[in-house]
């Protein structure tokens, strides 16, 4: 909270970025208060990705590019590198036996375990630090502009964690299980990524697998099916009232006909390829929510964006102005003020 009060237009991206490592070795980087040679190389590898259906892209063939990606790589690769092997030292264990800490600091990781190692630890602070980033913006938005609904959210928090704002965390470290207590909290999350999905989802087809629609049945051999959650979301067969903001629909009794179908809500997609960092990204939301909710207030800045940075053209997409772009965001990254909660 200290950060966010010195500092209240940081990136949540570095929080994000703080947190995981936390959970994946037990490691801070500190992103927040300090550059972090980790959090800029993916940073800086994620500005210069490009996808096939961007057509003309000057980004691609920037003769530079495949230096800068070789230069992010490398730094990346060697900070994670240093980080397993630190973790592989203070441990008895090497190739899942346990031995002597002489032998093991002679041989050293398995070189095949490390490189894959290094590989998912990549995809995970790739693929779970902007999607829930992103998700903790739409929170923020949408409650926000429903007033009466972030009033009963800070009303769960002062119910479980008292009206003493800054021991919050501290009986969050106490006792972990009371951020399990939040009812309303979790369908205002729910139902928030089911607004804005901030990810996809693909599958490989298969011989024996149509899609069906209108009558018509398509082949998918040889395909790549692309599930799109933001539509399965915004489905009036679905959802009643679909574009509307109702966390109270994931509160709802079976009979009621606002109760979610099973299956129908996919942020994290669903069944057996479900994210596996779905559990983690529900914590970090939460979390986020209960220390900052109670003593912040926030204001959308689109307006004094729009005077800073006048242009032409469509603003809002079916009357939303904090429309999704590509990659999950809200437009401009979702301009905003921050002041303390009076």
């Amino acid at each position: 909270m200290d950060i966010i009060g010195k500092s209240s237009c940081k990136n949540d991206i570095d929080l994000l970025l703080d947190l995981m490592p936390d959970f994946l070795r037990d490691t801070d980087i500190k992103s927040q208060q300090a550059p972090s040679i980790l959090v800029d190389t993916l940073r800086s590898q994620m500005n210069w990705m490009t996808f096939e259906n961007e057509g003309l892209s000057l980004k691609r063939y920037n003769p530079l590019r495949p230096f800068i990606l070789r230069y992010n790589s490398y730094y990346m690769d060697k900070y994670i590198s240093n980080e397993l092997d630190s973790r592989f030292a203070s441990t008895g264990y090497s190739r899942g036996k346990l031995r002597d800490q002489t032998s093991q600091a002679s041989q050293g990781m398995d070189v095949a375990f490390k490189i894959l190692a290094m590989n998912q630890i990549k995809l995970f602070l790739f693929s779970g630090h902007d999607t829930t980033s992103s998700s903790i913006c739409y929170i923020f938005y949408l409650l926000l502009i429903h007033p009466a609904i972030l009033k009963r959210v800070r009303d769960e928090h002062n119910k479980i964690f008292g009206y003493d704002i800054s021991q919050a965390a501290a009986l969050i470290t106490e006792d972990p299980y009371l951020i399990n207590q939040l009812p309303f909290t979790v369908a205002v999350i729910k139902e928030s990524t089911r607004l804005f999905p901030a990810a996809s989802s693909t599958r490989a087809g298969e011989p024996d697998f149509y899609i069906k629609d209108n009558g018509r049945q398509y082949p998918t051999n040889n395909t790549i099916v692309w599930l799109i959650s933001h539509a399965t979301h915004h489905d009036p067969s679905l959802w009643p009232h679909p574009d509307k903001f109702l966390p109270d629909r994931w509160l709802s009794p079976p009979a009621d006909p606002l109760h979610p179908v099973k299956g129908a809500w996919r942020p994290f997609e669903y069944g057996p390829r479900s994210c596996i960092g779905q559990e983690l990204s529900m914590i970090e939301m939460k979390t986020v929510m209960v220390l900052t909710f109670r003593e912040f207030d926030f204001r959308a800045g689109y307006e004094e964006l729009d005077m800073m940075k006048p242009r032409k053209g469509l603003k809002t997409v079916e009357g939303e102005r904090a429309y999704q772009m590509a990659m999950g965001q809200p437009s401009g990254n979702l301009p905003c003020r921050v002041s303390i909660a009076k």
